[in-house]
């Protein structure tokens, strides 16, 4: 089934229901990959679909025993140049929550999220996920709540030694470009936030989320 198109359809799916086709999705079915048959997915589930015969609906069939590969790990991230690759790759590796945070440094303000969320339907598509995770309006550093929280600390990568004790959590915190205020780091000391280290090279953000990710996972 791995060359079957996957259509996330944001509709409450079940064997049986009809729903009207999107032109755009009709046009990748029916032109771009000139088949009628599917999988659709929502809400942690997929089910097996196919084109009406007039091309005007889709059809929902029988549920599929693919289990989500999703996971339960919140990203909070400053938004960056690359907000694309980050949320790709975030999405891809199957971060349920996605929390833009505005630090003091964050330089990136004109987003236009709802291209972002494009963005996230295509990699979670992509990516095998039967959901996406969930995309949350931007909040201020100050209104984070700190509690416990790991952080990607790029103070590692300059020979800085961080106390705080690495703790088992889902929540991660990305810093912009220009990396965390030293003020925002003395909020952070004094929460006990966990700081992670990503070795010992200073890394883009977007990469630096992924290792984060890829760290977490492995505990």
């Amino acid at each position: 089934m791995q060359n079957i198109p996957r259509i996330f359809l944001n509709q409450n799916l079940d064997t049986g229901k009809i729903f009207a086709v999107d032109k755009d999705v009709f046009h990748y079915l029916h032109r771009v990959m000139r088949r009628n048959d599917c999988l659709v997915f929502n809400n942690g589930t997929e089910y097996s679909a196919h084109l009406s015969d007039d091309g005007k609906n889709i059809i929902i069939d029988a549920k599929t025993d693919h289990v989500d590969p999703a996971n339960n790990i919140i990203l909070y991230f400053a938004p960056i140049k690359k907000i694309e690759d980050l949320l790709n790759m975030a999405t891809q590796m199957g971060v349920g929550v996605l929390q833009p945070v505005i630090t003091e440094r964050t330089v990136v303000h004109h987003i236009n999220w709802t291209r972002q969320q494009k963005i996230i339907i295509e990699a979670s598509e992509q990516s095998n996920r039967n959901s996406i995770p969930e995309l949350k309006n931007p909040i201020k550093f100050d209104a984070l709540d700190l509690n416990n929280l790991i952080v990607a600390d790029e103070r590692f990568a300059h020979g800085k030694e961080v106390k705080n004790k690495v703790i088992k959590s889902e929540r991660i915190l990305i810093g912009p470009e220009g990396g965390f205020s030293d003020s925002e780091f003395d909020k952070m000391d004094m929460a006990g936030v966990s700081g992670l280290s990503l070795g010992k090279t200073v890394l883009r953000a977007e990469v630096a989320a992924a290792i984060a990710i890829s760290k977490v996972l492995d505990e």
